[in-house]
């Protein structure tokens, strides 16, 4: 069976860095980004006459969701091509919205697609040194803003997708440290091995 990957968290959690490591270690797999997309996004920041703001109500009424969907659709057309993509967005609101979730498992089951959502879990004082240190600007509002930005971001495991009949739907990457990481990393490549 196909399998569609979801790698998600709220922003700096280790995502890319986890979700390249997977992609590297299976066969058969398309990796997406879904920052690819933001080229795209800041032209309509720039073009609209906005302050390039992630965090704005601007960019989640007009670019966000788009940005989501764009990064689907493309996953779904990979998937007529290879076994297993995989993507790399934070999908935050998407994993805690059961009717979202349920109608992409509806479009993935006409492709014969397992979905498999791994969270990543990082302490929230680690997603901060990780945003200094990667000094993104995608990330200077947040910074500026860190109290403001982090009582809106919600760190909790998504627990609402774990079918407990199934071993697999949804898998916790804690990667807080480099020996959380390593066993993590061990643990769920052999999950989707099997």
């Amino acid at each position: 069976m196909k399998k569609l990957i979801l790698v998600t968290s709220p922003p700096a959690c280790g995502k890319t860095y986890i979700s390249k490591q997977l992609a590297t270690n299976l066969k058969h797999v398309v990796y997406l980004d879904k920052d690819t997309l933001i080229v795209l996004s800041k032209q309509i920041f720039v073009v609209a006459g906005e302050e390039y703001n992630r965090s704005s109500d601007f960019f989640e009424k007009n670019i966000r969701d788009y940005e989501y969907d764009a990064i689907v659709d493309i996953a779904l057309a990979a998937l007529e091509y290879d076994d297993i993509v995989l993507i790399n967005a934070p999908f935050t609101k998407e994993v805690r919205d059961i009717n979202y979730m349920n109608d992409l498992r509806k479009k993935l089951e006409q492709k014969s697609t397992k979905l498999i959502v791994i969270w990543v879990e990082t302490d929230i004082e680690v997603c901060k040194q990780r945003m200094i240190q990667r000094n993104s600007d995608r990330d200077k509002w947040k910074l500026a803003n860190w109290e403001k930005y982090i009582s809106g971001v919600n760190f909790n495991i998504p627990r609402e997708l774990d079918n407990s009949a199934c071993s697999d739907d949804l898998l916790v990457f804690k990667n807080s440290t480099e020996e959380q990481y390593d066993a993590s990393m061990r643990e769920i490549l052999h999950i989707l091995e099997s």
